[in-house]
């Protein structure tokens, strides 16, 4: 029998934040995260917040599947990762040196910061592109 992952979104204008309401983030919920990530991405949300705090154990699949959204938002603009509250978590990522590669903000009110200043950066950016091709 399989299980539904249980999870929440919510869409905001310039950001969509994925919490996940799950314990363990194993082998077996990797592939139906993985799927959500892509249906979001298709979905044409530019930027992912996808929110640990409830999860209190992570497997090397789990682990997999946060580098798909990682991968996927390269081109689409910014993904990050916050409510990593369980020790547990926290180690395991540190052991597998995720958290120099993972952008990981503490706090979702942060998080959501964080994404603006990004998007307000990738703006001005374009702004200069543009007028240098003037």
């Amino acid at each position: 029998m399989q299980l539904k992952m249980k999870f929440s979104v919510d869409k905001q204008e310039k950001y969509t934040v994925f919490r996940l309401a799950e314990e363990t983030l194993n082998a077996m919920m990797a592939p139906d995260l993985k799927s959500e990530f892509v249906f979001l991405a298709n979905e044409g949300a530019n930027n992912l917040i996808l929110d640990l705090s409830a999860v209190k154990f992570i497997d090397s699949s789990g682990l997999s599947s946060i580098l798909v959204a990682d991968r996927l938002w390269k081109d689409l603009g910014s993904f990050v990762i916050t409510g990593i509250e369980n020790p547990s978590v926290k180690k395991l990522i540190e052991i597998t040196r995720l958290d120099s590669t993972l952008t990981i903000i503490p706090t979702l009110s942060e998080a959501i910061d964080y994404v603006f200043m990004e998007e307000l950066q990738r703006e001005i950016m374009g702004e200069g592109e543009a007028e240098e091709d003037i």
